[in-house]
């Protein structure tokens, strides 16, 4: 295995938890759900070291010194459609591309969402920078190994998923709040507390997908990927959806 010493810049600054802050930003997610700029803004106020422990230990795992070194730029490949729809149905790349057309979803688009939330902020070129990105670009993937939909339960059970899996305060709180925003609209019979619980644990027993190289998964079964990497089938998610659709309720506009 390769031993590449990551580099921090120096002058990076260790972010200071502000509960405060997250709060208030916060209470603008709760009035509009879609300004997702507050995600971000929470996410700052609150995790702290987490990124800089979570990127330390994907450098001590076997395939993270290897995946720096290569610094493969996702997005141009997971946006090339053409071979990826080439490749057989029931693959990992084939599933990705058939999710992201379905969604009306880019790679880059994610891209474009961060550099604009970057812009006030000053920009530090180092590999925990890179980390960050591959988490970002990886984002829609996750939605596809995990079998997490992209409504509103379905985004918050992966956001247990992902505190399990990269730790971080202010993914947890989100969470949290989403889910008890959730649970205020949508049938008791479709258990969304259970269905976030179900989220962390499945993110807890399977190997971390931020490990993986993404570009050799993508011509290889789907099924076989979630089985090697332990991803456990979403049940409880998937019983929620059920009770959605008997009492005629859309997932998407829950907590709306």
């Amino acid at each position: 295995m390769n031993r590449v010493t990551p580099f921090i810049h120096p002058d990076r600054p260790i972010p200071r938890r502000k509960p405060l802050k997250a709060w208030r930003h916060m209470q603008k997610l709760i009035a509009d759900k879609e300004d997702t700029a507050q995600v971000f803004h929470i996410i700052e106020a609150l995790n702290g070291k987490s990124n800089r422990k979570d990127f330390a230990r994907f450098m001590k795992s076997e395939t993270g010194p290897n995946l720096l070194e290569k610094r493969t730029f996702l997005p141009d490949i997971l946006d090339d459609h053409g071979p990826l729809k080439s490749l057989p149905k029931g693959s990992v790349g084939r599933a990705y591309v058939e999710f992201m057309e379905r969604e009306g979803l880019t790679a880059h688009g994610l891209v474009e969402e961060s550099l604009q939330q970057r812009a006030h902020h000053t920009k530090f070129e180092d590999d925990l920078l890179w980390y960050s990105d591959r988490l970002r670009d990886t984002h829609d993937m996750y939605h596809v190994l995990t079998g997490y939909g992209r409504d509103a339960l379905g985004e918050d059970a992966l956001l247990g998923y992902t505190h399990s899996q990269h730790g971080g305060l202010g993914v947890s709180f989100i969470a949290f709040m989403g889910n008890r925003q959730i649970a205020k609209e949508a049938p008791r019979e479709a258990r969304v507390k259970e269905v976030l619980a179900e989220g962390r644990r499945n993110g807890k027993a399977a190997k971390r997908i931020i490990e993986q190289d993404i570009v050799s998964l993508l011509d290889q079964p789907l099924d076989e990927v979630r089985e090697r990497l332990n991803i456990k089938k979403p049940v409880l998610y998937r019983r929620a959806l059920d009770v959605f659709k008997q009492y005629e309720q859309d997932p998407q506009l829950v907590a709306a």
